[in-house]
């Protein structure tokens, strides 16, 4: 799940990913292009509902590709983007418009 929150005077877009509820996991990075892709830059809070989140803030007026990295072998997508992007890999990344 994503909400967006738009801040000072629409120079910042706020986003909050939540993961969908993941039994097994003990750890989830949000990895994506506003990162450069490194898994290990934006570490996600676990919730008490085995859910994990992650706040960013964005560039408003872009496209965003991302994806969640658990326990830091699965690679999970966000089923509630905004839309999906082919990837290198054969598989689609989520993307998050600002």
């Amino acid at each position: 799940m994503l909400k967006k929150r738009i801040l000072q005077s629409g120079k910042i877009v706020k986003v909050s990913f939540y993961t969908a509820r993941i039994k097994h996991a003990e750890s989830a990075h949000l990895v994506g292009d506003f990162n450069n892709w490194n898994e290990r830059a934006t570490p996600m809070k676990p919730l008490k509902s085995g859910r994990f989140t992650a706040v960013v803030r964005l560039q408003p007026g872009r496209a965003y590709e991302f994806r969640y990295l658990v326990n830091g072998e699965e690679w999970h997508n966000e089923w509630d983007a905004d839309g999906y992007a082919p990837n290198p890999h054969g598989s689609e990344n989520s993307v998050v418009t600002t």
